[in-house]
């Protein structure tokens, strides 16, 4: 699943930067299986959100300006027919026909 992917990647991120041992762009890029430019959007979307994140040059990584954590929390739950009709997500099926967009 992408999402769960992404979810485990931004709680890598967080770590290293928290401990101050990221290692270059392309260091960190390559321990997470992704390209450097992929880094850098991950990195952006971050700070959009709030995260003070820094390079240094001297230390060679990434670290927080100030104190700041990662809560990711995802909640599962299975949706009943009728509320699928409420909210029009994913297939419905109605007579044995699945049906997009109800």
């Amino acid at each position: 699943m992408k999402l769960l992917e992404y979810i485990d990647r931004i709680k890598i991120i967080h770590k290293l930067i928290k401990e101050s041992r990221t290692g270059t762009p392309e260091n960190l890029a390559q321990r997470l299986s992704i390209s450097t430019s992929r880094l850098y959007v991950v990195l952006d979307e971050l700070k959009l959100m709030g995260a003070p994140i820094e390079y240094s040059r001297q230390l060679q990584t990434y670290h927080y300006t100030q104190a700041f954590d990662v809560n990711i929390r995802a909640d599962f739950t299975i949706l009943k027919t009728e509320e699928l009709r409420h909210i029009n997500a994913g297939f419905l099926n109605q007579n044995n026909y699945p049906l997009l967009f109800l």
